[in-house]
């Protein structure tokens, strides 16, 4: 995995804007809805194509595919397991984050969730008209099936990577098994845990696969933070922790096998824009952040709830050759950070942990969903634009200006 040897270089978590097409044909898809799948092929591989080139254009070092082809940063594994079946069902009292995330906010919750930034669609529809939750109960032994998929995805990406010649190494995104296989759904193992290890052995596939393409794999698992909110925040620590640190058991399970050096693990605390006060501290789970067998741990750190928690590595000690990826501009606002300011985020972690083991990263995805948008495309791009300026202010100051372009 390549490190800021002689600059600050820069990344991101993965999600980027889907395009118009790509909407409306997974619009249709969740509606039931019939669409051109061929066409829908069409426009994923020119899409994939496209957002590389801007992430190149914008000075990103280490791209991803933005997640095109996937209808959901967890969804997408409904898609490639047997063994889940749609329910309408809630799933369960416990796992109900909404709630629990906005307690006594939710009268400006009612306001602040929207769809508002969704692009006109080519069919003419809403994307808000689809903006859904879709549950799913497992039923029966989970297994991969979505080799197809993974494939398609890679083919896309490895060609829109060849077209460019920029850059070293790029990244795809998949999910964590603690992401995916939330506790109340189970209706077929006879524990959560045995449940849990079930689609860490089927998500080892995609991760192998990922891996054996060349590609690094970045494991996203905002779950794990956020199902803290869930329960009795500030009451049951401990009970948390050892779910969690059962979690991280089934993550490395999932990643046996594969080179540490592969793998970058992400974590935040969601991505609404919403008031995050019962988010669970950095310092009480970075150990488990640090437990996953990865090189580059990618977390949360500019939005205002999380920027101050820099300092808690001025007490924990980033593990010898480990790479710290901070979201130095987060996707929970559409104010663009000044590149200033990001370059103090920057220099903030490098004098902790050495400018070596910092690369520069985002909160979390722009767009988790086909219908999920953070921000306004412009703003997307406007946002990486800050980011490499403020990489490449910062590495003037780590290192001198002859080495910061």
């Amino acid at each position: 995995m390549q490190r800021s040897s002689k600059r600050i270089l820069t990344t991101h978590v993965g999600s980027l804007l889907k395009t118009p097409a790509i909407i409306d044909a997974m619009r249709a898809e969740a509606m039931g809805e019939s669409f051109d799948r061929y066409a829908f092929a069409g426009d994923l591989r020119k899409g994939v194509s496209e957002v590389v080139r801007k992430q190149g254009e914008v000075g990103i070092d280490v791209p991803s595919d933005g997640e095109l082809g996937k209808s959901s940063w967890m969804g997408y594994v409904w898609e490639r397991f047997t063994g889940l079946e749609p329910t309408s069902e809630p799933q369960s009292d416990w796992f109900n984050l909404r709630n629990a995330q906005f307690r006594g906010f939710q009268h400006a919750y009612n306001k602040i969730e929207t769809t508002a930034w969704m692009p006109d669609l080519p069919s003419g529809k809403k994307p808000e008209n689809a903006n859904i939750i879709r549950f799913f109960a497992c039923t029966g032994p989970v297994r991969y099936r979505g080799h197809a998929a993974i494939e398609r995805d890679i083919n896309n990406f490895k060609a829109a990577l060849a077209s460019t010649h920029k850059f070293t190494e790029a990244f795809l995104p998949v999910v964590a098994p603690c992401s995916c296989s939330f506790p109340g759904m189970n209706r077929h193992y006879k524990t959560e845990e045995e449940y849990l290890f079930a689609t860490a052995d089927a998500l080892h596939e995609e991760y192998q696969t990922v891996v054996d393409a060349g590609l690094l794999l970045q494991v996203d698992d905002a779950i794990l933070p956020m199902m803290y909110i869930a329960g009795a925040p500030g009451q049951d620590l401990q009970k948390y922790r050892k779910w969690a640190a059962m979690c991280q058991d089934a993550l490395n399970h999932a990643l046996r096998g594969i080179p540490p050096d592969r793998v970058r693990y992400h974590i935040c605390w969601g991505s609404q824009n919403a008031p995050h006060t019962w988010d669970i501290p950095l310092k009480e789970i970075v150990d488990l952040v640090l437990k996953v067998n990865a090189q580059a741990y990618c977390i949360e750190a500019a939005n205002p709830r999380h920027e101050h928690e820099w300092r808690v590595w001025e007490t924990v000690k980033l593990p010898e050759g480990k790479i710290l990826i901070p979201g130095v501009i987060t996707h929970s606002t559409n104010i663009v950070e000044h590149p200033e300011l990001v370059a103090w985020r920057i220099a903030n972690f490098a004098r902790l942990v050495g400018r070596e083991n910092v690369m520069a990263g985002t909160d979390c995805g722009f767009s988790q969903g086909w219908n999920w948008a953070r921000v306004h495309e412009e703003v997307q791009w406007a946002k990486l634009a800050a980011l490499t300026e403020g990489a490449r202010l910062a590495s003037a100051q780590l290192w001198g200006a002859s080495t910061a372009s």
